[in-house]
């Protein structure tokens, strides 16, 4: 089994690489998903975060997603805290979507906060998707995003630099849609190579 982290800013075009490799057979996980699932009420992360966050971050007895975000891309300082609940239950679940698939399988987790989990994860091969910064909150405007939730979420996110410094491919998204595939596909080669060699 070969194990790919796919990271890169928001807005980038993480998750058309994912569905594109996807395509080609890949098993792709969402780390975002799995973020919200391990916090779903009930779950022993929603008890933590509630107990350290209080009732302000709840609406109707759920959590106001809006609410928590708003609070923690404001203040490192909560974020960090939110980190330290969600990233070793990420892990934990990460561990148990893949220990019943094939030993052939080539699993990539989209996974935004590589860099910031100070690199707890441990991947066979890691993946950056790079974009220009204004491109990305192009893209982002259109999905519905404001300026200053946008700003504030780029703020939050590590420098592609700093993503790229530990890629060992980096896919640059600032052209076309077959641009882009070619990319994937060289990629891909790559990807089944190494996973026939381990």
């Amino acid at each position: 089994m070969l194990t790919v982290a796919l990271t890169g800013g928001i807005g980038s075009g993480k998750t058309t690489v994912g569905e594109i490799l996807a395509g080609f057979g890949a098993v792709v996980l969402d780390s975002d998903q799995i973020a919200r699932d391990v916090v779903e009420r009930g779950s022993t992360g929603f008890d933590q975060i509630v107990a350290t966050f209080g009732d302000e971050i709840l609406k109707n007895g759920e959590l106001d997603r809006s609410a928590l975000a708003s609070l923690v891309f404001k203040d490192s300082a909560m974020r960090i805290k939110l980190e330290q609940i969600t990233h070793p239950l990420i892990r934990q679940a990460f561990a148990k979507a893949i220990s019943s698939l094939p030993d052939q399988s080539i699993v990539v987790n989209q996974i935004p906060l590589l860099v910031e989990s100070k690199h707890d994860y441990k991947f066979d091969y890691v993946v950056t998707v790079s974009a220009p910064e204004q491109l990305r909150v192009e893209r982002l405007l259109k999905r519905g995003l404001t300026k200053e939730q946008i700003t504030s979420r780029i703020q939050a996110q590590s420098s592609d630099v700093q993503r790229e410094a530990i890629a060992d491919t980096v896919i640059n998204n600032e052209k076309s849609e077959q641009d882009l595939m070619q990319q994937v596909e060289k990629l891909w080669e790559i990807l089944q190579s190494k996973n026939k060699v381990k």
